[in-house]
């Protein structure tokens, strides 16, 4: 089902009314297309005094052909607005940010961007994780005001990874993080190795995706398929003509495989024949009922799926080395499992769970090279979200900066950035896929 209210709000007629009456007003969000650029106009740059990272912003730009300006456009708008923070030395500096976007908050284009780029607060003396600290509440502030699609997101960048910006910029610049705003990102120390073609940075690698038939997992499928990967698409027997059909769209492979069955990390380990480079913990249900009315069968299923399956499969991948040195594995949580949903205490408590598993495997798998994160979808359109209620439909949808729902596209192409060789100095994060949703923010 679509969404019919962002449908008409975006018409002649609607545009006039829902202005008119102050209805919530849903953008047309800019999504990728392969071959687009990376922003609608030029980029600003500001920066702190004393920042580290403005030079490497300018070059890893220049090199995606995006056109940078010092300062504001006098005719026209910015594609976007980086500012470089990673100078602040404490909070009476803060004003800077003041003196960069008060001038600047309207010249932004519909579904720009604006970047923050700091340092980690744990990585700063305490005046200056002070101020580090102080920009999170500018950068979800910042994705509530100014509207029209515009997402605006932090970034912190450890010393030692002023090299490792260049696959992160192209994902926040781009259609690629349409329904991503509001988040804090961290990337580590290191210089990742750079994808020889930036339109395929996936290929060479094989990539496993659980709970691809359908979905989420299908788009998962095919956004790592598109960016060059060689897919295994695996999800119960019971799904196996759905399967079969997104193997074939992907070129992939098929595997019909029940994970909470006895024995399915020994099965998958043999039938994978080689290591992997991307495995992505898509697979998932629900039994929504208040845990009052819930049996204890609702509970346990829902966490058998959702969080048990991926640790033992984690477990059992990496005892026999079959996820390689460099590879990556993603999780998906939900804002359900940040925010607590009423109904939902089985599936809140599992995707909880897959957060707490991304947090403390992080330490053990950079040892080993591998790096491992979370996407956490909010109100995403899908076949399940379409049977909600009415109200409560209507009510995922608005409560967010977006003031729409999401699609699985959103999910999968935040996936692939995780996936991206790029990327490899970024584990241990969660990053919701919600529109900035009021909840939980």
């Amino acid at each position: 089902m679509g969404d019919r209210y962002a449908s008409f709000a975006n018409s002649g007629p609607g545009r006039g009314l829902v202005k008119r009456l102050g209805l919530p007003d849903p953008p047309r969000l800019r999504r990728y297309t392969p071959g687009d650029p990376l922003t609608e106009g030029p980029v600003l740059i500001g920066a702190a005094p004393g920042g580290r990272l403005g030079d490497q912003v300018r070059k890893v730009l220049s090199a995606a052909g995006v056109e940078t300006v010092d300062e504001p456009l006098t005719d026209g708008r910015h594609g976007a607005l980086i500012f470089d923070a990673t100078g602040l030395s404490g909070p009476e500096e803060l004003s800077h940010l003041y003196e960069f976007f008060h001038p600047t908050a309207r010249s932004v284009h519909r579904c720009g961007r604006v970047i923050v780029l700091g340092t980690p607060p744990s990585s700063a003396g305490p005046h200056e994780a002070t101020a580090q600290r102080a920009l999170e509440g500018l950068t979800r502030s910042i994705g509530k005001e100014f509207g029209r699609g515009i997402t605006s997101q932090l970034v912190h960048v450890e010393p030692g990874g002023e090299g490792a910006l260049e696959s992160t910029l192209r994902f926040l610049l781009s259609g690629r993080s349409a329904y991503v705003s509001g988040q804090v990102i961290t990337i580590g120390a290191g210089s990742p190795p750079t994808p020889a073609d930036w339109q395929q940075p996936l290929a060479g690698r094989t990539a496993l995706v659980t709970g691809a038939a359908r979905g989420i997992g299908a788009a998962i499928a095919r956004v790592l398929a598109r960016d060059g990967a060689e897919v295994i698409a695996l999800d119960v027997p019971q799904a196996g003509d759905a399967l079969a059909g997104v193997a074939n769209d992907v070129r992939g492979r098929a595997l019909q495989l029940d994970l909470t069955a006895a024995g399915a990390g020994e099965r998958l380990a043999s039938y994978l024949g080689g290591p992997l480079d991307i495995v992505v913990h898509n697979a998932g249900i629900t039994r929504d009922r208040t845990i009052a009315k819930m049996d204890a069968a609702g509970w346990q299923s829902v966490l058998a799926v959702n969080l048990v399956a991926p640790e033992r499969l984690n477990e059992a991948l990496l005892a026999r080395e079959l996820i390689r040195g460099g590879g990556t594995i993603v999780g998906v949580a939900s804002i359900a499992g940040i925010a607590g949903n009423r109904g939902q205490t089985n599936y809140a408590t599992s995707k909880a769970g897959v957060i707490g598993l991304v947090e403390s495997s992080a330490p053990a798998l950079r040892e080993r090279g591998i790096t491992i994160n979370a996407v956490a979808p909010g109100f995403i359109e899908t076949a399940m979200t379409a049977k909600m209620p009415v109200a409560l439909r209507e009510a995922g949808r608005r409560m967010n900066s977006m003031a729409q729902g999401g699609l699985p596209v959103d999910v999968a192409e935040t996936i692939a950035w995780f996936a991206s060789p790029g990327s490899a100095t970024i584990t241990g994060n969660v990053v919701r896929v919600c529109g900035q949703s009021l909840l939980g923010a």
